[in-house]
């Protein structure tokens, strides 16, 4: 299987402005005149990387990334005013709109399904195809397993460093007591907060531990605005109803696809990629027998690649 390409510079960039002050930054990158794509980041709030442009062929595909309200080289950073799913879902259509694109692939993993198929059973007139990778559908088991209870059991030397900023007295709802520590007053408690919640996230998302991984997610840059927008958007359940993305998967049956799941993934366990393969059955599901959670996974990208390789063949 192809494994990822050489990232390459962007050729355009871009500062969206939106409601609220935000500031969106927004990247171009391989042909000018390909196959339009958009990158969606996970998170909410990690913001997008030169890493994430290798999953596309440059010589084929448009890709357009962009730092999500708060995180990467967005401004204001870190912010919660006006952020949340149907805002993201409009900025989206708003990019769309300003690059001049009719229709495009729509690529995103972990948060970034999540805010794919937002956007996909919004807007499926303009998607082309849909490829999503670890499916997360912030349904409240899904919160409560990866933040109360559940991969605790698999890491409990992680778990414990994740309590430790938190009393004992509190940690009946951590996602409460993280939240109130993340939205204080005092910084240095917030960026504390922050920096175990993230690390958490980062030694939890691969099969085999990866230094480098832990060590981007403990960056205070990184950890303060994915930790504030992520417990932010948790403790109102993604601005969604409850199982809204799989009761509206109906609207993706047109929309060739493909579901790409890592078998050992901890942080989004495969019941959500497979509740999607039953509510979305036209989509193809792939099983990556030997992998965790991060598209950086040696099998998950190699997939990734080769999704995006194929359509491009069916697009191009």
């Amino acid at each position: 299987m192809p494994d990822l390409y050489r990232p390459v510079e962007p050729f355009a960039t871009h500062t969206l402005d939106v409601d609220h002050d935000h500031h969106l930054y927004v990247e171009e990158c391989g042909r000018p005149d390909g196959i339009p794509a958009i990158f969606l980041h996970g998170g909410p709030g990690a913001g997008c990387e030169p890493a994430h442009r290798a999953f596309f062929d440059p010589q084929r595909y448009r890709v357009i990334l962009f730092d999500q309200r708060g995180c990467g080289r967005s401004a204001p950073h870190a912010s919660l005013t006006a952020n949340t799913t149907h805002d993201l879902v409009a900025d989206i259509e708003r990019i769309r709109e300003r690059l001049g694109i009719d229709r495009w692939l729509v690529f995103g993993g972990s948060w970034g399904s999540t805010l794919a198929l937002a956007y996909a059973e919004t807007h499926p007139e303009r998607v082309t195809t849909l490829v999503v990778r670890g499916i997360f559908l912030c349904r409240d088991e899904e919160i409560r397993w990866f933040y109360q209870e559940g991969a605790s059991w698999i890491y409990p030397d992680y778990w414990e460093q994740f309590l430790a900023p938190i009393p004992i007295e509190e940690r009946g709802d951590l996602l409460s007591a993280y939240h109130k520590r993340l939205t204080g007053e005092d910084a240095s408690n917030r960026l504390a907060a922050a920096q175990a919640w993230s690390v958490w996230e980062g030694r939890t998302a691969t099969l085999r531990a990866n230094p480098d991984i832990e060590a981007h997610f403990a960056h205070p840059h990184v950890a303060l605005s994915l930790a504030r927008i992520e417990c932010h958007y948790f403790m109102n359940r993604a601005f969604l109803r409850p199982n809204q993305l799989l009761e509206e998967a109906h609207r993706l049956r047109d929309i060739p696809g493909v579901i790409i799941q890592g078998r050992y993934d901890t942080i989004c366990p495969m019941r959500s990629a497979w509740d999607l393969h039953h509510a979305w059955p036209t989509a193809e599901f792939q099983v990556i027998a030997d992998a965790g959670h991060s598209a950086f996974e040696p099998g998950i990208r190699m997939a990734l690649v080769a999704a995006a390789d194929r359509f491009a063949d069916a697009l191009g």
